[in-house]
């Protein structure tokens, strides 16, 4: 799906610039690139990140989602729901952010699902970059048990190497904000 959004031309130089390392990697699935989307050099930058929440807004917006709360596995997700989180309350939105856990914590609450409670709410589950999907089904998974209505996966890069497909597979529906071509890739 393409989408429009006056924020994405500047997020994507802003990515190209600083998130894009050419050279050889070997990615957390294990397949092999000859490049990298270190998206955390742009979600954590101070310009980057609220454009990052504001196009992601708009992806919610032109595919009709109206999520009570986003977040996603961490620490992919974390910024990206953190940037959508002011950028809603900047909008006069709410939109809360949640943290799933890889694994619940041993001691305290013993909770997977951190931040307010999502039971019973609508959440779209969030990452930075999508290669396999896992980690967004993961998130989701989790947030099922935790009794939260999974509408909708969002990335902000889809690296096009089966994301989309592992997460419709799953009944899930997907996307992306930032394209392969968008980054010249």
């Amino acid at each position: 799906m393409t989408f429009s959004s006056p924020s994405k031309p500047r997020l994507v130089e802003l990515i190209k610039e600083l998130a894009v390392v050419h050279g050889k990697v070997t990615l957390s699935s294990g397949i092999e690139a000859d490049y990298y989307v270190d998206l955390r050099r742009a979600t954590l930058h101070h310009e980057a990140a609220g454009l990052v929440g504001e196009v992601m807004l708009d992806l919610f917006d032109s595919a009709g989602l109206m999520p009570d709360a986003v977040g996603g596995l961490t620490m992919g997700a974390d910024p990206v729901a953190a940037a959508v989180l002011h950028a809603a309350a900047g909008r006069g939105r709410q939109i809360d952010a949640f943290v799933v856990r890889k694994e619940a914590k041993k001691h305290g609450m013993g909770r997977r699902v951190e931040g307010p409670e999502v039971s019973g709410r609508n959440v779209v589950v969030l990452e930075d970059t999508s290669t396999t999907g896992g980690s967004p089904l993961a998130a989701a998974e989790a947030l099922v048990k935790a009794g939260a209505n999974v509408i909708a996966v969002a990335t902000v890069v889809d690296r096009h190497t089966g994301a989309r497909e592992a997460i419709e597979s799953r009944g899930y529906a997907y996307y992306s904000a930032v394209s392969l071509g968008d980054l010249g890739l």
